[in-house]
């Protein structure tokens, strides 16, 4: 799914690792993705041999999280392939995670093209979201655009150790080159409690033409809108804003109740064929953010314009993405809470130091 916000790209360089074996993934004949506002029930059979790596490099202060191999066949729409299980990363640190860098590679590292990944997601299953409690803490997401999340500096991710993160990720190739076995590679550097420097807690806002319901929804023929709302109990700032989209997109608009303007317009940036490309970003942090006042109701409109005759199922979404800074940060303590026990419990990676 989605968001580049913002500023510096954090590269390591000369990392030695030490590594584990990885875990085996168990043989589920049927896979369905848990909670969210994703592909919240839908099924697929469980690709086989994919598993979650997680490097991590002590000196740059990266995670690198590695998903698959994954086998990518030409023309293959994500309802009839198999799809990844819901893989789970323990946090092993205390501290903010910063940014986030996906991308995807071949079995040699040679870049594979974005177009393949419908979407990919991290849960946090130790904390609610804040605009939508009855979701999991949706902390990271990118779809074909492989836009990155970058750094703000002085604002992280607060993490703690032990938390769990669940590892969605949702594939298909629309593309006329195979894939034998391609990877999703997520770079994720951090700062942990042993950080003298100051940082203040930026909490992720998925603001959803699906509101608080499931993400995904049916694209019909010709052009088309689809809006939701969401209301913000908490006053603060936002400190930016992108969006995710899929093929045939037009544009996101986002708009505050208490405002003439809209707070963003976002146009889809498209090739030829209607395939998405790209989806811009606006930084407000430069101007001490946009302010938000408790109460407010945010509207959410995407527009579509799918050429064929057909609809196209769950083939549409529509979420602008932000970095929230609430006024009062003690009140978000309560969106903690013990992980639910659930079926992607069984999923399993190897955590390499």
């Amino acid at each position: 799914m989605f968001l580049r916000v913002f500023l510096i790209c954090l590269l390591a360089a000369g990392a030695v690792f030490a590594q584990e074996p990885p875990a085996e993934t168990p043989p589920h004949a049927e896979h369905m993705h848990q909670g969210g506002f994703m592909q919240e029930g839908m099924q697929h059979a469980i690709a086989k041999g994919v598993k979650l790596h997680v490097k991590s490099d002590v000196a740059a202060r990266t995670f690198t999280i590695r998903v698959g191999p994954m086998v990518l066949p030409a023309h293959a729409p994500h309802m009839k392939m198999p799809q990844p299980p819901d893989l789970v990363w323990t946090v092993p640190i205390s501290g903010w995670l910063l940014a986030y860098h996906p991308k995807l590679v071949d079995a040699n590292g040679a870049p594979v093209a974005g177009t393949v990944l419908h979407h990919v997601a991290f849960w946090n299953e130790n904390r609610s979201d804040f605009l939508c409690p009855n979701k999991e803490e949706h902390i990271f997401g990118a779809g074909g655009e492989l836009t990155d999340w970058m750094q703000i500096p002085g604002y992280g991710y607060r993490v703690q150790k032990g938390d769990r993160v669940r590892i969605e990720t949702m594939i298909h190739n629309p593309t006329a080159t195979s894939y034998d076995k391609a990877y999703l590679e997520i770079t994720i550097p951090y700062l942990d409690d042993s950080n003298s420097a100051p940082v203040k807690n930026a909490y992720p806002a998925w603001m959803d033409v699906g509101s608080c319901g499931q993400s995904g929804y049916d694209l019909p023929p010709g052009p088309s809108k689809k809006v939701g709302s969401v209301t913000v109990e908490y006053s603060g700032v936002l400190l930016g804003v992108g969006g995710h989209m899929h093929d045939y997109a037009r544009e996101l608009v986002l708009e505050d109740s208490r405002g003439r303007e809209p707070v963003a317009v976002l146009p889809a940036k498209v090739d030829a064929q209607g395939h998405l490309l790209s989806m811009p970003v606006l930084t407000f942090f430069q101007t001490g953010g946009y302010a938000l006042d408790a109460g407010d109701k945010l509207t959410i409109t995407a527009t579509y314009d799918n050429p064929s005759r057909t609809v196209l199922r769950e083939g549409a979404m529509g979420i602008v993405v932000g970095y929230f800074v609430p006024k009062d940060d003690a009140p978000f303590a309560a969106l903690r809470h013990p992980a639910k026990t659930a079926p992607h419990d069984m999923a399993t990676m190897s955590h390499n130091h």
